[in-house]
């Protein structure tokens, strides 16, 4: 049985972690894709997608991401923290590892300068 893409959105002082899992593909991209701009709708500092629990990326979630990037307001940082090297891998092999603020934890991400 498979997880449930979206664990969690937490909101923290202006801003907002949302706690992605699993595998996440096609399948699902629709959900991750709404959680993202649930997330976003509220113009938090920095909006955070923690892929700590992430085991698997398609294209279709790095275009997810990608959109999501693109959609947030302005005065939002989207920031990925904490990919395993799975991740991080199909990151840099599409080439967006380099387009993304990728952090080592959540909490370095929460750390970065809005």
């Amino acid at each position: 049985m498979r997880r449930p893409p979206v664990e969690a959105i937490e909101r923290r002082d202006g801003d907002v972690v949302v706690r992605l899992a699993g595998e996440l593909d096609l399948y699902n991209a629709t959900e991750v894709s709404g959680a993202l701009v649930q997330a976003g709708s509220d113009s938090p500092s920095r909006l955070v997608v923690d892929l700590a629990e992430v085991t698997f990326v398609d294209s279709t979630t790095l275009g997810t991401l990608v959109e999501a990037q693109k959609g947030i307001g302005e005065g939002t940082r989207f920031l990925l923290a904490a990919p395993n090297p799975d991740v991080r891998r199909a990151l840099d092999v599409s080439g967006l590892g380099r387009h993304f603020d990728v952090r080592e934890t959540v909490e370095d991400a929460l750390a970065a300068s809005p």
